[in-house]
């Protein structure tokens, strides 16, 4: 007679801006071990890496569209790792900035991240779940022309300290990198008037990397904050 063998089930990690850049590189490390749920703002936008990581499932939603978002995470139950990856980076002058400049980027760099996290909260106390904030060089300080994007991301890490402590079953992690070579930096630079050079930035699989040391450390340790600088 012989005893059935059960395979023990995935963890499961919800990746929003999963699509391309930093998201996607993050998408691609988690792949081999967790069940993958890859939030873009459309169904076209994530065709490609869903190609690319077949066993994945898309949650093409805007983050923004609270009732859109609510229903399409309803059906989670379980959620071992959350990362906050999708944002914006609308930058310029306070003189020259508008109300509409920056009630966007804090509504998608802030308050649309502390909705979807509260409506994943009982999925993350089920399986004492790992939430893991992408930041920014721009959260620990603010230079000039970037005002309403530092704000968003200061916001962002006393979002994630207030989290950790109200919510002692779970780990939350605020990971501060530099620049990143991505399409988003791309732009930040030709906004810039600069010349591109990659050379310059982290690449986006090293900031993966660093997601995944953190969501692997062991239950003893609580990695809360990592920060990355270009070399």
């Amino acid at each position: 007679m012989t005893s059935a063998v059960t395979s023990t089930p995935k963890p499961t990690a919800l990746i929003t801006g999963a699509s391309r850049g930093l998201g996607a590189a993050i998408a691609r490390e988690l792949a081999p071990t967790h069940d993958l749920l890859l939030g873009a703002r459309s169904e076209q936008s994530l065709r490609e890496i869903l190609t690319e990581l077949p066993d994945a499932t898309g949650l093409p939603v805007s983050l923004t569209d609270y009732a859109a978002v609510a229903a399409a995470v309803a059906p989670i139950q379980r959620l071992n790792v959350l990362v906050h990856n999708a944002g914006v980076a609308d930058l310029g002058a306070i003189a020259e900035s508008s109300v509409e400049q920056w009630r966007n980027t804090l509504e998608a760099n802030l308050i649309a991240v502390a909705e979807l996290t509260r409506l994943l909260l009982p999925a993350l106390r089920a399986v004492n779940g790992h939430v893991v904030l992408i930041n920014s060089g721009a959260g620990l300080r603010a230079n000039a022309g970037w005002a309403s994007y530092a704000a968003s991301k200061f916001g962002l890490r006393a979002f994630g300290d207030a989290l950790r402590l109200e919510e002692p079953s779970l780990r939350v992690t605020s990971i501060h990198p530099g620049r990143i070579d991505t399409d988003m930096q791309r732009e930040i630079i030709a906004g810039e008037g600069r010349e591109y050079r990659p050379e310059e930035f982290l690449a986006a699989t090293t900031v993966a990397g660093a997601v995944r040391n953190a969501i692997d450390t062991p239950r003893d340790g609580h990695p809360t904050e990592i920060v990355l600088r270009p070399y």
